[in-house]
């Protein structure tokens, strides 16, 4: 069977089937499946693996000022000791390159003088960890199709909170872990049966759970937008078995296959190590994908694909916007974020985004810069009109050098297009943003 056909009836399986006529769990597996699909249709279009290979650049770049940073900081909770050991699981895939690898960047790390950089080379190093972090959270807003990003202000304290206090407690986990697996108390129940086959199955499960729960608040803290805590550990779970299978699969066949020795040399470890940051990269964008459509299942169709809205739902969208944005300013609640905005009526984020950001550049709504970014309308309700917000969408992308007028044209067809715009002037729509909201309450 040709492959398209193949696709079309896997398409057509999964999407023509009413999931209220399904059990719970045939509905949960078509559920699953449709995410999946979703994934791999990502996946092929090439996107998610050219931003992990980006990752993978930006983290040679900050891998030893990030260690440095940590490093410094756990020197002053005597966690520093713990470094190594986790730099060595971390690499467990690697094989018997690993702590070899482990301590070689160890080695460049203690041999950075914190103290004689000065200034600049302080704010150098603190400048390459949070560009790291930064295009971090690029990648996930680009999974979750969001496109504003956090304020300055913001940015700078949850990325040097995410700097100063996760280090501290990973390897706090890490050592109480460590402290609880090595007591005497624990070494005397494994002796006893079925205890020490319950703690030797915990052992085996523990670098699981550690994992998933280190992808969860990823998931939660680093997307610029509410992402749900089921969802978040969903994308975490399969993301988090992913990558401790893919480890021991990885280990297994570097440990067997000896080519990259014989091709690349000395070089063969640095390759086999681009390879595994890779692949834990794409792990990682591929469960935030999971986490964003298990969130918004009616999203799975569309893809990663920008979805354009037509001329009329550009217009009605941005009325939409503007009546939301000033009955909530008006009835004094919380300012709608664009996300909201987005949930609200129903169009992709990227759409609504682009429309606020419109209106935004005609001087009708101002940002509210908060935890979130939300809007408040520009001016007093009375002046602005409905018109405005309308020759404002009608308008975007235009620029001084490249409007309707700069086009060649015939003069019936401007004649007809001055009709058209004239009719923006009718009192039927010179309405202000007031009339619309004081005309709905009369009505409700």
């Amino acid at each position: 069977m040709p492959l398209n056909k193949l696709k079309q009836r896997i398409h057509s399986r999964l999407w023509e089937i009413d999931l209220n006529l399904l059990p719970e769990w045939q509905r949960l597996a078509i559920k699953l499946l449709r995410i999946f699909q979703a994934v791999i249709r990502d996946l092929s279009d090439g996107l998610p693996t050219l931003r992990a290979m980006s990752l993978v650049y930006t983290t040679l770049l900050s891998m030893i000022p990030i260690l440095a940073v940590s490093f410094s900081i756990l020197k002053g909770f005597g966690l520093h000791n713990h470094t190594e050991p986790l730099l060595t699981h971390l690499l467990t895939p690697l094989g018997t390159q690993g702590p070899v690898m482990a301590k070689q960047i160890i080695s460049f790390v203690d041999q950075i003088d914190v103290g004689l950089l000065g200034v600049m080379g302080i704010a150098l190093l603190f400048y390459t960890v949070i560009t790291l972090i930064h295009k971090i959270e690029r990648a996930f807003n680009y999974t979750w199709h969001i496109t504003e990003y956090r304020g300055l202000a913001q940015r700078i304290s949850d990325y040097l909170s995410v700097i100063m206090i996760g280090p501290i407690l990973v390897f706090s986990a890490l050592a109480i872990t460590a402290a609880i697996t090595s007591s005497t108390l624990i070494n005397k129940l494994s002796s006893i049966e079925p205890f020490g086959v319950i703690l030797n199955l915990t052992g085996n499960i523990l670098p699981y759970l550690l994992v998933i729960a280190a992808f969860t608040l990823i998931y939660l803290l680093v997307p610029n937008t509410k992402v749900k805590f089921r969802s978040a550990l969903i994308g975490a779970i399969i993301a988090g078995v992913l990558w401790e299978s893919s480890g021991w699969l990885f280990a297994s066949f570097v440990a067997n296959s000896s080519n990259y020795t014989v091709v690349y040399s000395s070089f063969a470890i640095l390759v086999v190590f681009l390879i595994w940051l890779y692949l834990s990269w794409l792990i990682l964008l591929i469960g935030a994908t999971i986490s964003y459509y298990h969130q918004h299942p009616d999203k799975i169709q569309a893809g990663q694909n920008l979805s354009c809205l037509s001329s009329r739902m550009q217009e009605k969208s941005s009325l939409l916007c503007m009546y939301h944005i000033a009955k909530n300013f008006h009835e004094n609640k919380t300012p709608w974020t664009s996300s909201d905005l987005s949930d609200e009526l129903n169009i992709p984020n990227e759409a609504c985004s682009e429309i606020l950001h419109t209106l935004e550049n005609n001087n009708l709504i101002i940002r509210h810069q908060d935890r979130d970014t939300s809007y408040l309308p520009a001016q007093s309700l009375e002046h602005i009109y409905v018109h405005r917000i309308l020759i404002a969408i009608r308008s975007r992308n235009e620029y001084a050098q490249h409007t309707a007028d700069s086009i060649k044209s015939e003069i019936k067809i401007d004649n007809l297009f001055k009709n058209i715009n004239d009719c923006l002037e009718q009192p039927s729509i010179q309405l202000t943003l007031r009339d619309l909201i004081t005309d709905a309450k009369q009505e409700n």
